[in-house]
């Protein structure tokens, strides 16, 4: 997945003015607790990141 359709889910998932926020904040213990930003930074592969995002928020499918 690529970078930009990572962060088109995750505004579509939690609303542009909060999924940045989000992402910087929130640690996430399926990514070692390590936030979504830090997650990318350290060169997690995108789709890794959305699948705990995913889970960790509960998301309905059709966000899969």
């Amino acid at each position: 997945m690529r970078l930009t359709d990572f962060w088109e889910r995750m505004d579509e998932a939690l609303g542009s003015a909060y999924s940045r926020s989000w992402a910087s904040d929130f640690h996430i213990p399926a990514l070692g607790g390590q936030t979504v930003d830090q997650a990318l930074a350290q060169g997690e592969d995108t789709q890794v990141v959305w699948r705990a995002v995913h889970q960790t928020l509960d998301l309905h499918p059709k966000y899969r």
